[in-house]
């Protein structure tokens, strides 16, 4: 395993254990945790002078302050001190490196891992550095809609977004807010000379609150939904909503029917013809043809 992917999943096996109900961790049981972690990835052993120097990685990176508090014996996360907010908390408990198997590691012969797991994560770390500390990035990106055309970027990077397992920046490009796939992101340099003002009035959840995923644009409008689906589509829909806007009106042996509110992009036409078998579209009557279209195209190619 890579050294660097060693650090990083070490570094999280740390945050993750101190995150924990109990409070002080003293340093004994920390160092064993570590260890058995690290050696379930058959990892390099560490001490807990190792351990220690992470401290310091860790609170470069992630603005995580780790303490040790010598009457109950114990480390502990600074919470006073830490850059700890939603968006950090989900991307420490959804970050990828965490999850990830090392061809070398013996791991794969009882966990797995999803094929289509997003791979080019290595410049995360890279970015939340430069997002924490206000530096400018620069990089190559991939236009997949253009036929794989690559331009050069130089952004104000904000935040880190995750949605469907892939990643998203979301960056200031000539006073503009974009959204890059990280997925599609090339030779990332950071900018250390250079600092900008971040602009800390972004509401992120108030962004995407009226958007399916990732995808917002704010010249297409928010409209009422309705959909109807057979009692059997429902059960899932109910375990994991289409969206957190969601209203169920009909749960019964015949129907499940429910209500949204929010835009409707590609993204969510393409998440409702994935369960589309008992799919109908009550309103608005435009969704329901643009549904219809897509499958009188694919009954074409298909005849």
């Amino acid at each position: 395993m890579g050294k660097k992917l060693e650090g990083i999943q070490r570094m999280l096996v740390i945050i993750n254990k101190l995150k924990e109900r109990q409070r002080y961790v003293p340093r004994e049981e920390l160092e064993e945790y570590v260890r058995l972690r690290m050696e379930e990835r058959d990892a390099t052993p560490v001490d807990i002078r190792t351990i220690q120097r992470d401290f310091k990685d860790i609170e470069d990176l992630f603005g995580i302050c780790i303490r040790f508090d010598k009457k109950r014996n114990g480390y502990y996360i600074n919470e006073e001190d830490s850059l700890i907010n939603e968006q950090y908390e989900r991307l420490l408990l959804n970050f990828d490196l965490l999850n990830a198997l090392d061809k070398t590691s013996n791991l794969h012969t009882y966990v797995l891992a999803e094929h289509h797991r997003p791979s080019d994560t290595e410049c995360l770390p890279a970015l939340i550095k430069a997002i924490k500390f206000s530096h400018p990035v620069a990089f190559d990106y991939i236009y997949v809609r253009e036929e794989g055309r690559m331009r050069n970027k130089k952004v104000l990077p904000h935040y880190l977004k995750e949605d469907q397992q892939r990643w998203y920046l979301l960056a200031y490009d000539n006073n503009v807010l974009k959204i890059f796939n990280v997925d599609c992101i090339r030779n990332l340099r950071i900018y250390y000379e250079e600092t900008f003002k971040r602009d800390m009035d972004i509401d992120v959840n108030d962004l995407f609150k009226d958007s399916y995923g990732i995808w917002n644009q704010p010249d297409i409008p928010i409209e009422n939904i309705e959909l109807s689906y057979s009692a059997l589509d429902g059960r899932f829909l109910k375990s994991v909503p289409l969206h957190h806007s969601q209203t169920i009106i009909a749960d019964n042996e015949t129907e499940f029917r429910i209500t949204l509110r929010l835009r409707i992009t590609n993204d969510f036409v393409m998440a409702l013809l994935a369960r589309s078998s008992s799919l109908t579209v009550i309103k608005p009557l435009h969704l329901r043809e643009r549904v219809r279209k897509v499958y009188e195209k694919a009954l074409q190619r298909n005849a």
